[in-house]
């Protein structure tokens, strides 16, 4: 099931008897448990019906027998994993079941009390599992188990180019205007950390004004970003090949290197200019069809339209040559003594000539 749908289930008193939320991506995993926590039981059934535990603090015998117990005075009772992933042992009886593991021949073994009680689970316990940072390795018994009798949640992680959109729809669903460019400045600056950066839109909007909406300015000064000297200014100016401004920043990005980091930089750059390659070999290069193979704001594409003047295709490709090569020359590689910001500062130099 997706978020959208459990949540909608629950809003409807759809309930099923056991949730088990994973995946690589916390924030979905942390409004689901959020949402458990705060909706399911009125304040007062709580006080009786519902338990939250740690994976650190408990183990699955202990949980089972939480989950075993009747409701007081009400018609559910609430019992939720935080952490299951520092769980000892709570997938561990669940063996692969790959060829191998089904010729090891079995010794006797305790019986698994997660697996029994996924086979017969309490039908008015809500029994819920939060295991963050990794997936479920579906090759366990317990995987299957779990997807035939439990409700399994995925959680996946956003990638980087997915950032404006996921954004802008978050800002859309929760009633706010942001500005295009303030969206490719949290995604930026922020990285693909969804915590933080709904953590940050919020913050913003204590200051919004009625249909005001989130400005590049607010995000600069919210954040801590120059507003002259930034990633986003450097790829304009490069963009557009204003050497001076290249320069003026690649100097300011040697002077504050942990503000600036050279791989954040590389990455950006190279992102842009293999869309800039993409829109040279695009056949149809009208305003919505263009912006969409890009994967863009239609606000942006002028950025690129300049960017393919000034740049043929290859000169792209050599472009992105030299980005892969420093990129590699940042980490060390064939590079035992050159600065990050010197580096920087010998790329754009190539990249503008």
């Amino acid at each position: 099931m997706t978020f959208d749908q459990i949540i909608n289930d629950l809003k409807k008193k759809i309930y099923h008897p056991v949730y088990f939320l994973h995946g690589e991506e916390p924030f979905y995993i942390d409004k689901l448990s959020e949402y458990f926590d705060k909706n399911i039981l009125t304040e007062s059934e709580k006080e009786f019906n519902q338990t939250i535990v740690y994976g650190k603090e408990i183990d699955i015998v202990t949980l089972i027998s939480y989950a075993r117990r009747y409701p007081m005075m009400s018609n559910y009772q609430v019992v939720i994993l935080k952490e299951a992933q520092d769980m000892r042992s709570l997938l561990g009886k669940g063996e692969d079941d790959s060829e191998e593991s089904k010729n090891k021949k079995d010794s006797k073994k305790d019986k698994d009390p997660f697996a029994e009680y996924l086979l017969n689970p309490t039908p008015s316990t809500l029994l819920i599992f939060c295991y963050k940072y990794k997936k479920l390795d579906k090759r366990k018994k317990i995987a299957k188990l779990l997807e035939k009798n439990a409700i399994l949640f995925e959680s996946k992680k956003i990638y980087d180019d997915q950032l404006p959109g996921w954004i802008t729809n978050y800002a859309k669903n929760e009633g706010i205007k942001i500005n295009p460019k303030a969206v490719h400045l949290l995604g930026e600056y922020l990285g693909n950390d969804l915590t933080k950066i709904t953590n940050e839109i919020d913050k913003l909007v204590l200051n919004l004004k009625e249909g005001q909406e989130i400005s590049p300015a607010m995000v600069e000064d919210n954040i801590g970003i120059s507003k002259e000297f930034n990633v986003f200014e450097l790829i304009n100016a490069i963009g557009r090949r204003n050497k001076f401004k290249c320069f003026q920043i690649a100097e300011y990005f040697s002077a504050n290197p942990k503000n600036n980091p050279m791989v954040l930089t590389v990455t950006q750059l190279y992102s842009f200019f293999m869309k800039v390659l993409t829109y040279h070999n695009l056949p149809n290069r009208s305003s919505n069809i263009a912006a969409s193979e890009l994967g863009i704001n239609s606000y942006f594409l002028n950025d690129y339209i300049t960017a393919a003047k000034e740049y043929s295709p290859n000169h792209c490709m050599r472009n992105i040559s030299y980005l892969r090569e420093y990129d590699m020359r940042s980490k060390g590689v064939d590079n035992s003594s050159t600065e990050p910001g010197d580096l920087l500062k010998e790329l754009v130099y190539k990249i503008l000539n």
